[in-house]
Protein backbone atom coordinates (compact mmCIF):
# COMPACT_ATOMS: atom_id res chain seq x y z
CA UNK A 1 0.00 0.00 0.00
CA UNK A 2 1.30 3.45 -0.91
CA UNK A 3 1.56 6.32 1.58
CA UNK A 4 -1.27 8.82 1.03
CA UNK A 5 0.98 11.67 2.16
CA UNK A 6 3.59 10.69 -0.43
CA UNK A 7 0.87 10.59 -3.11
CA UNK A 8 -0.26 14.11 -2.16
CA UNK A 9 3.26 15.55 -2.03
CA UNK A 10 4.61 13.79 -5.15
CA UNK A 11 1.48 13.27 -7.19
CA UNK A 12 3.01 13.86 -10.64
CA UNK A 13 6.03 11.74 -9.75
CA UNK A 14 3.77 8.93 -8.53
CA UNK A 15 1.57 9.21 -11.61
CA UNK A 16 4.54 9.06 -14.00
CA UNK A 17 5.89 5.93 -12.28
CA UNK A 18 2.54 4.12 -12.08
CA UNK A 19 1.78 4.77 -15.75
CA UNK A 20 4.35 2.03 -16.41
CA UNK A 21 1.78 -0.50 -15.21
CA UNK A 22 -1.66 1.23 -15.14
CA UNK A 23 -3.68 3.01 -17.85
CA UNK A 24 -3.93 6.79 -17.49
CA UNK A 25 -7.74 7.00 -17.29
CA UNK A 26 -7.92 4.29 -14.62
CA UNK A 27 -4.98 5.79 -12.71
CA UNK A 28 -6.39 9.33 -12.70
CA UNK A 29 -9.69 7.99 -11.40
CA UNK A 30 -8.09 6.14 -8.48
CA UNK A 31 -5.69 8.98 -7.59
CA UNK A 32 -8.51 11.54 -7.65
CA UNK A 33 -10.62 9.26 -5.47
CA UNK A 34 -8.01 8.70 -2.74
CA UNK A 35 -7.07 12.39 -2.57
CA UNK A 36 -10.74 13.41 -2.33
CA UNK A 37 -11.35 10.83 0.41
CA UNK A 38 -8.29 12.05 2.29
CA UNK A 39 -9.57 15.64 2.02
CA UNK A 40 -12.94 14.55 3.41
CA UNK A 41 -11.24 12.63 6.23
CA UNK A 42 -9.17 15.66 7.21
CA UNK A 43 -12.23 17.92 7.07
CA UNK A 44 -14.17 15.61 9.41
CA UNK A 45 -11.21 15.34 11.80
CA UNK A 46 -10.90 19.13 11.94
CA UNK A 47 -14.60 19.48 12.75
CA UNK A 48 -14.29 16.88 15.52
CA UNK A 49 -11.31 18.72 17.00
CA UNK A 50 -13.22 22.02 16.93
CA UNK A 51 -16.22 20.43 18.67
CA UNK A 52 -14.01 18.81 21.30
CA UNK A 53 -12.26 22.13 21.91
CA UNK A 54 -15.65 23.77 22.43
CA UNK A 55 -16.70 20.99 24.82
CA UNK A 56 -13.47 21.33 26.80
CA UNK A 57 -13.97 25.07 27.06
CA UNK A 58 -17.55 24.70 28.31
CA UNK A 59 -16.47 22.05 30.84
CA UNK A 60 -14.59 24.80 32.72
CA UNK A 61 -17.77 26.87 33.14
CA UNK A 62 -20.76 26.36 35.39
CA UNK A 63 -22.90 23.51 33.94
CA UNK A 64 -26.23 25.32 33.46
CA UNK A 65 -29.16 23.44 31.88
CA UNK A 66 -28.60 25.36 28.65
CA UNK A 67 -24.92 24.39 28.56
CA UNK A 68 -25.71 20.76 29.36
CA UNK A 69 -28.25 20.62 26.51
CA UNK A 70 -25.77 22.21 24.13
CA UNK A 71 -22.98 19.83 25.14
CA UNK A 72 -25.29 16.86 24.61
CA UNK A 73 -25.82 18.02 21.03
CA UNK A 74 -22.06 18.52 20.61
CA UNK A 75 -21.46 14.95 21.85
CA UNK A 76 -23.99 13.60 19.34
CA UNK A 77 -22.29 15.53 16.51
CA UNK A 78 -18.88 14.15 17.54
CA UNK A 79 -20.26 10.60 17.62
CA UNK A 80 -21.79 11.04 14.16
CA UNK A 81 -18.59 12.52 12.73
CA UNK A 82 -16.51 9.69 14.25
CA UNK A 83 -18.66 7.17 12.37
CA UNK A 84 -18.23 9.19 9.15
CA UNK A 85 -14.45 9.28 9.67
CA UNK A 86 -14.40 5.51 10.18
CA UNK A 87 -16.35 4.94 6.94
CA UNK A 88 -14.15 7.34 4.95
CA UNK A 89 -10.99 5.66 6.27
CA UNK A 90 -12.32 2.26 5.15
CA UNK A 91 -13.04 3.67 1.68
CA UNK A 92 -9.64 5.39 1.58
CA UNK A 93 -7.81 2.16 2.42
CA UNK A 94 -9.84 0.35 -0.25
CA UNK A 95 -8.77 2.98 -2.78
CA UNK A 96 -5.13 2.67 -1.75
CA UNK A 97 -5.41 -1.13 -2.10
CA UNK A 98 -6.31 -0.58 -5.76
CA UNK A 99 -3.00 1.17 -6.43
CA UNK A 100 0.01 -1.02 -7.31
CA UNK A 101 3.51 -0.44 -6.01
CA UNK A 102 5.76 2.14 -7.66
CA UNK A 103 8.15 0.39 -10.08
CA UNK A 104 11.88 0.87 -9.55
CA UNK A 105 13.54 3.39 -11.86
CA UNK A 106 15.18 0.71 -14.03
CA UNK A 107 11.93 -1.25 -14.51
CA UNK A 108 10.55 -0.60 -17.99
CA UNK A 109 6.89 -0.11 -18.87
CA UNK A 110 4.77 -2.73 -20.60
CA UNK A 111 4.16 -6.46 -20.38
CA UNK A 112 6.01 -9.70 -21.15
CA UNK A 113 7.15 -8.38 -24.51
CA UNK A 114 9.42 -5.92 -22.71
CA UNK A 115 11.01 -8.39 -20.30
CA UNK A 116 14.80 -8.28 -20.49
CA UNK A 117 17.17 -11.27 -20.35
CA UNK A 118 20.01 -10.20 -18.06
CA UNK A 119 22.23 -13.29 -18.36
CA UNK A 120 22.23 -17.00 -19.16
CA UNK A 121 24.14 -19.84 -17.54
CA UNK A 122 25.26 -23.18 -18.86
CA UNK A 123 25.10 -24.61 -22.34
CA UNK A 124 21.68 -25.03 -23.89
CA UNK A 125 21.16 -28.79 -24.35
CA UNK A 126 20.43 -30.14 -27.81
CA UNK A 127 18.33 -33.28 -27.82
CA UNK A 128 18.03 -35.65 -30.78
CA UNK A 129 14.74 -36.59 -32.37
CA UNK A 130 14.37 -39.69 -30.21
CA UNK A 131 14.62 -37.76 -26.94
CA UNK A 132 11.61 -38.00 -24.63
CA UNK A 133 9.72 -35.20 -22.94
CA UNK A 134 9.48 -35.13 -19.14
CA UNK A 135 6.00 -36.69 -19.05
CA UNK A 136 7.17 -39.72 -21.04
CA UNK A 137 10.42 -39.97 -19.05
CA UNK A 138 8.63 -39.72 -15.71
CA UNK A 139 6.09 -42.37 -16.71
CA UNK A 140 8.65 -44.78 -18.18
CA UNK A 141 10.92 -44.44 -15.14
CA UNK A 142 7.98 -44.87 -12.77
CA UNK A 143 8.79 -41.70 -10.82
CA UNK A 144 5.50 -39.82 -11.37
CA UNK A 145 1.96 -41.18 -11.62
CA UNK A 146 -0.38 -38.79 -13.42
CA UNK A 147 -3.33 -41.14 -13.96
CA UNK A 148 -3.86 -42.07 -10.31
CA UNK A 149 -3.40 -38.44 -9.25
CA UNK A 150 -6.17 -37.43 -11.68
CA UNK A 151 -8.36 -40.18 -10.23
CA UNK A 152 -7.69 -38.92 -6.70
CA UNK A 153 -7.84 -35.16 -7.20
CA UNK A 154 -8.54 -34.26 -10.84
CA UNK A 155 -6.38 -32.72 -13.56
CA UNK A 156 -3.46 -30.51 -12.60
CA UNK A 157 -2.17 -32.87 -9.90
CA UNK A 158 0.46 -35.63 -9.82
CA UNK A 159 1.87 -38.24 -7.46
CA UNK A 160 5.62 -38.69 -6.93
CA UNK A 161 6.42 -42.38 -6.52
CA UNK A 162 9.55 -44.28 -5.49
CA UNK A 163 12.65 -42.54 -6.81
CA UNK A 164 10.47 -39.61 -7.91
CA UNK A 165 9.45 -38.94 -4.30
CA UNK A 166 13.08 -39.29 -3.22
CA UNK A 167 14.19 -36.89 -5.98
CA UNK A 168 11.64 -34.31 -4.85
CA UNK A 169 12.75 -34.65 -1.24
CA UNK A 170 16.42 -34.50 -2.27
CA UNK A 171 15.79 -31.14 -3.93
CA UNK A 172 14.13 -29.78 -0.78
CA UNK A 173 16.99 -31.01 1.41
CA UNK A 174 19.55 -29.46 -0.95
CA UNK A 175 17.80 -26.09 -0.65
CA UNK A 176 17.42 -26.35 3.12
CA UNK A 177 21.12 -27.11 3.63
CA UNK A 178 22.09 -24.21 1.37
CA UNK A 179 19.97 -21.64 3.21
CA UNK A 180 21.02 -22.82 6.66
CA UNK A 181 24.68 -22.47 5.68
CA UNK A 182 23.95 -18.90 4.57
CA UNK A 183 22.50 -17.86 7.92
CA UNK A 184 18.76 -18.01 7.16
CA UNK A 185 16.38 -19.21 9.89
CA UNK A 186 14.16 -22.18 8.97
CA UNK A 187 10.40 -21.60 9.41
CA UNK A 188 7.84 -24.40 9.01
CA UNK A 189 4.52 -22.49 8.91
CA UNK A 190 0.86 -23.54 8.74
CA UNK A 191 -0.53 -23.85 5.23
CA UNK A 192 -3.90 -22.25 6.05
CA UNK A 193 -4.16 -18.49 6.47
CA UNK A 194 -6.89 -16.09 7.52
CA UNK A 195 -8.12 -13.35 5.25
CA UNK A 196 -6.15 -10.66 7.09
CA UNK A 197 -2.94 -12.45 6.07
CA UNK A 198 -3.99 -12.61 2.42
CA UNK A 199 -4.75 -8.86 2.48
CA UNK A 200 -1.36 -8.08 3.99
CA UNK A 201 0.54 -9.99 1.29
CA UNK A 202 -1.45 -8.33 -1.51
CA UNK A 203 -3.29 -11.46 -2.69
CA UNK A 204 -6.60 -9.89 -1.67
CA UNK A 205 -8.78 -8.43 -2.90
CA UNK A 206 -7.57 -8.87 -6.49
CA UNK A 207 -6.65 -12.58 -6.54
CA UNK A 208 -9.46 -14.05 -4.45
CA UNK A 209 -10.55 -16.43 -7.21
CA UNK A 210 -7.00 -17.81 -7.63
CA UNK A 211 -6.92 -19.02 -4.03
CA UNK A 212 -8.37 -22.20 -2.56
CA UNK A 213 -10.78 -21.46 0.29
CA UNK A 214 -11.78 -23.71 3.17
CA UNK A 215 -14.76 -23.15 5.43
CA UNK A 216 -16.72 -24.77 8.22
CA UNK A 217 -20.40 -25.50 7.50
CA UNK A 218 -21.60 -22.68 9.76
CA UNK A 219 -19.37 -20.17 7.92
CA UNK A 220 -20.64 -20.85 4.43
CA UNK A 221 -23.20 -18.04 4.47
CA UNK A 222 -21.11 -15.55 6.44
CA UNK A 223 -20.28 -12.15 5.04
CA UNK A 224 -16.77 -11.21 3.92
CA UNK A 225 -14.92 -8.43 5.68
CA UNK A 226 -11.24 -7.81 6.18
CA UNK A 227 -10.02 -10.35 8.72
CA UNK A 228 -13.32 -12.29 8.74
CA UNK A 229 -13.60 -14.34 5.58
CA UNK A 230 -16.94 -15.40 4.22
CA UNK A 231 -15.27 -18.74 3.49
CA UNK A 232 -13.06 -19.13 6.54
CA UNK A 233 -9.42 -19.62 5.56
CA UNK A 234 -7.37 -19.96 2.39
CA UNK A 235 -4.61 -22.37 1.47
CA UNK A 236 -1.36 -20.51 0.91
CA UNK A 237 -0.40 -19.79 -2.69
CA UNK A 238 3.23 -19.18 -1.73
CA UNK A 239 5.29 -19.32 1.48
CA UNK A 240 5.77 -15.57 1.05
CA UNK A 241 2.26 -15.12 2.47
CA UNK A 242 3.14 -16.84 5.75
CA UNK A 243 6.60 -15.38 6.14
CA UNK A 244 5.36 -11.81 5.69
CA UNK A 245 2.63 -12.31 8.29
CA UNK A 246 5.03 -13.85 10.79
CA UNK A 247 5.80 -10.28 11.98
CA UNK A 248 2.49 -8.62 11.11
CA UNK A 249 1.53 -5.76 13.48
CA UNK A 250 4.96 -5.84 15.15
CA UNK A 251 7.65 -3.24 15.81
CA UNK A 252 11.09 -4.81 15.37
CA UNK A 253 14.37 -3.72 16.91
CA UNK A 254 16.63 -2.11 14.31
CA UNK A 255 19.56 -4.09 15.73
CA UNK A 256 17.83 -7.32 14.67
CA UNK A 257 17.61 -6.28 11.02
CA UNK A 258 17.93 -7.70 8.52
CA UNK A 259 15.87 -10.71 9.53
CA UNK A 260 16.41 -13.57 7.08
CA UNK A 261 14.07 -16.55 6.92
CA UNK A 262 13.33 -19.47 4.65
CA UNK A 263 10.25 -21.69 4.74
CA UNK A 264 9.03 -24.92 3.23
CA UNK A 265 5.44 -25.28 2.15
CA UNK A 266 3.21 -26.99 -0.33
CA UNK A 267 1.60 -24.24 -2.43
CA UNK A 268 -1.93 -24.27 -3.83
CA UNK A 269 -3.27 -22.27 -6.78
CA UNK A 270 -6.43 -22.48 -8.85
CA UNK A 271 -5.03 -20.63 -11.90
CA UNK A 272 -8.29 -21.14 -13.74
CA UNK A 273 -7.96 -20.80 -17.50
CA UNK A 274 -4.19 -20.25 -17.40
CA UNK A 275 -3.15 -23.61 -18.79
CA UNK A 276 -1.68 -23.80 -22.28
CA UNK A 277 -1.49 -26.89 -24.47
CA UNK A 278 2.29 -27.27 -24.10
CA UNK A 279 2.18 -26.94 -20.30
CA UNK A 280 1.81 -30.67 -19.69
CA UNK A 281 2.77 -32.75 -16.69
CA UNK A 282 4.25 -30.74 -13.84
CA UNK A 283 4.85 -27.48 -15.72
CA UNK A 284 1.71 -25.92 -14.25
CA UNK A 285 -0.35 -27.50 -11.48
CA UNK A 286 -2.65 -26.75 -8.58
CA UNK A 287 -0.20 -28.01 -5.93
CA UNK A 288 3.59 -27.88 -5.80
CA UNK A 289 6.41 -27.74 -3.27
CA UNK A 290 8.62 -24.74 -2.68
CA UNK A 291 11.27 -23.32 -0.40
CA UNK A 292 10.93 -19.54 -0.04
CA UNK A 293 13.52 -17.00 1.11
CA UNK A 294 12.37 -13.82 2.83
CA UNK A 295 14.03 -10.72 4.29
CA UNK A 296 12.85 -7.89 6.55
CA UNK A 297 15.34 -5.02 6.13
CA UNK A 298 15.93 -1.36 6.80
CA UNK A 299 15.05 0.73 3.71
CA UNK A 300 18.74 1.56 3.12
CA UNK A 301 19.61 -2.16 2.93
CA UNK A 302 16.82 -3.57 0.79
CA UNK A 303 18.56 -3.44 -2.60
CA UNK A 304 21.63 -5.11 -1.10
CA UNK A 305 19.28 -7.81 0.15
CA UNK A 306 17.69 -8.05 -3.30
CA UNK A 307 21.06 -8.69 -4.95
CA UNK A 308 21.81 -11.38 -2.37
CA UNK A 309 18.53 -13.17 -3.06
CA UNK A 310 19.13 -13.10 -6.81
CA UNK A 311 22.63 -14.47 -6.30
CA UNK A 312 21.42 -17.31 -4.07
CA UNK A 313 18.61 -18.37 -6.42
CA UNK A 314 21.05 -18.45 -9.34
CA UNK A 315 23.62 -20.46 -7.35
CA UNK A 316 21.00 -23.07 -6.50
CA UNK A 317 20.15 -23.65 -10.17
CA UNK A 318 23.82 -23.61 -11.15
CA UNK A 319 24.46 -26.23 -8.46
CA UNK A 320 21.99 -28.50 -10.26
CA UNK A 321 23.95 -28.06 -13.50
CA UNK A 322 20.89 -26.80 -15.37
CA UNK A 323 20.84 -24.30 -18.21
CA UNK A 324 18.81 -21.22 -17.22
CA UNK A 325 18.35 -17.50 -17.81
CA UNK A 326 17.73 -14.56 -15.48
CA UNK A 327 15.04 -12.14 -16.67
CA UNK A 328 14.06 -8.71 -15.35
CA UNK A 329 10.29 -8.32 -15.63
CA UNK A 330 8.60 -5.30 -17.16
CA UNK A 331 6.24 -3.37 -14.91
CA UNK A 332 2.97 -4.97 -16.05
CA UNK A 333 4.36 -8.52 -15.88
CA UNK A 334 5.51 -8.18 -12.27
CA UNK A 335 3.22 -8.58 -9.27
CA UNK A 336 1.40 -5.36 -8.42
CA UNK A 337 2.87 -5.43 -4.90
CA UNK A 338 6.49 -5.51 -6.11
CA UNK A 339 8.75 -2.64 -7.12
CA UNK A 340 11.15 -4.88 -9.04
CA UNK A 341 11.23 -8.56 -9.97
CA UNK A 342 13.83 -10.84 -11.53
CA UNK A 343 12.76 -14.34 -12.58
CA UNK A 344 15.11 -17.32 -12.85
CA UNK A 345 13.87 -19.45 -15.74
CA UNK A 346 15.07 -23.00 -16.38
CA UNK A 347 15.21 -24.45 -19.92
CA UNK A 348 12.73 -27.21 -20.81
CA UNK A 349 14.10 -28.82 -24.02
CA UNK A 350 10.82 -30.44 -25.16
CA UNK A 351 9.16 -27.01 -25.07
CA UNK A 352 12.22 -25.26 -26.51
CA UNK A 353 11.59 -22.58 -23.93
CA UNK A 354 12.15 -21.39 -20.39
CA UNK A 355 9.94 -21.67 -17.32
CA UNK A 356 10.19 -19.76 -14.03
CA UNK A 357 11.59 -21.63 -11.02
CA UNK A 358 12.31 -18.57 -8.89
CA UNK A 359 10.87 -15.09 -8.67
CA UNK A 360 12.92 -12.55 -6.68
CA UNK A 361 11.14 -9.34 -5.67
CA UNK A 362 11.57 -6.19 -3.59
CA UNK A 363 8.28 -4.83 -2.26
CA UNK A 364 9.95 -1.82 -0.57
CA UNK A 365 7.53 -0.68 2.18
CA UNK A 366 4.37 -1.61 0.22
CA UNK A 367 3.66 -4.88 2.07
CA UNK A 368 4.93 -3.49 5.39
CA UNK A 369 2.28 -0.76 5.25
CA UNK A 370 -0.47 -3.28 4.53
CA UNK A 371 0.73 -5.54 7.35
CA UNK A 372 1.82 -2.75 9.75
CA UNK A 373 5.40 -3.95 10.27
CA UNK A 374 7.78 -1.28 11.53
CA UNK A 375 11.14 -0.93 13.23
CA UNK A 376 12.41 1.41 15.93
CA UNK A 377 14.52 4.42 14.99
CA UNK A 378 15.79 7.41 16.99
CA UNK A 379 13.15 9.61 15.36
CA UNK A 380 10.30 7.12 15.88
CA UNK A 381 8.90 3.95 14.30
CA UNK A 382 9.24 3.54 10.52
CA UNK A 383 7.99 0.99 8.02
CA UNK A 384 10.67 -1.49 6.97
CA UNK A 385 11.15 -3.18 3.57
CA UNK A 386 10.22 -6.75 2.64
CA UNK A 387 11.81 -8.99 0.01
CA UNK A 388 11.04 -12.51 -1.17
CA UNK A 389 12.51 -15.13 -3.48
CA UNK A 390 11.76 -18.72 -4.40
CA UNK A 391 14.67 -20.80 -3.32
CA UNK A 392 13.45 -22.85 -5.18
CA UNK A 393 10.13 -24.22 -6.52
CA UNK A 394 10.47 -27.87 -7.52
CA UNK A 395 7.68 -28.62 -10.00
CA UNK A 396 9.61 -27.33 -13.03
CA UNK A 397 13.02 -28.40 -11.78
CA UNK A 398 12.06 -32.08 -11.95
CA UNK A 399 11.04 -31.82 -15.66
CA UNK A 400 14.27 -29.89 -16.39
CA UNK A 401 16.39 -32.48 -14.56
CA UNK A 402 14.68 -35.34 -16.41
CA UNK A 403 14.96 -33.76 -19.86
CA UNK A 404 18.38 -32.11 -19.54
CA UNK A 405 19.85 -35.19 -17.83
CA UNK A 406 18.39 -37.92 -20.04
CA UNK A 407 20.63 -40.46 -21.80
CA UNK A 408 20.07 -42.31 -25.03
CA UNK A 409 19.15 -45.50 -23.16
CA UNK A 410 16.26 -43.72 -21.42
CA UNK A 411 18.00 -43.35 -18.07
CA UNK A 412 18.50 -39.97 -16.39
CA UNK A 413 21.67 -38.69 -14.72
CA UNK A 414 21.06 -37.15 -11.29
CA UNK A 415 22.75 -33.80 -10.49
CA UNK A 416 25.79 -34.42 -8.30
CA UNK A 417 24.53 -32.23 -5.43
CA UNK A 418 21.47 -34.48 -5.05
CA UNK A 419 23.17 -37.88 -5.14
CA UNK A 420 23.96 -38.01 -1.43
CA UNK A 421 20.32 -37.31 -0.56
CA UNK A 422 18.95 -39.69 -3.21
CA UNK A 423 21.47 -42.50 -2.73
CA UNK A 424 22.06 -43.06 -6.45
CA UNK A 425 23.61 -41.39 -9.51
CA UNK A 426 21.19 -42.47 -12.20
CA UNK A 427 17.45 -43.10 -12.56
CA UNK A 428 16.83 -46.24 -14.64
Amino acid sequence: MLDINFIREKREEVKKALLKRVGQVELDKVLDKVVQLDDKRKDYIQKVEELKAERNKQSKTKPTPEVQKKMKLVGEKIEKLDKQIEKVEVDLRAGLYDLPNIPADDVVAGGKENNKVLRTSGKKPKLDSKAKDHVKLATDLGVVDYERAAKMSGSGFWVYTGDGALLEWALLNYFIDFHRKNGYTFIFPPFLLNEESAFASGHLPKFREDLYWAHAPDQAAAGSVRGKSRTGMCLNATSEMMLLNYHRDEILDAKELPKKYFAYSACFRREAGSYRKEERGMIRGHQFNKIEMFQFTKPADSWKGFDELVSYAEKLVEGLGLHYQSVQLAAEDASAAMSKTIDIEVFIPSMNGYKEVSSISNALDYQARRSNIRYKTKSGNEFLHTLNASGLATSRLVPAILEQGQRKDGSVEIPEVLRGFLGKDVLK
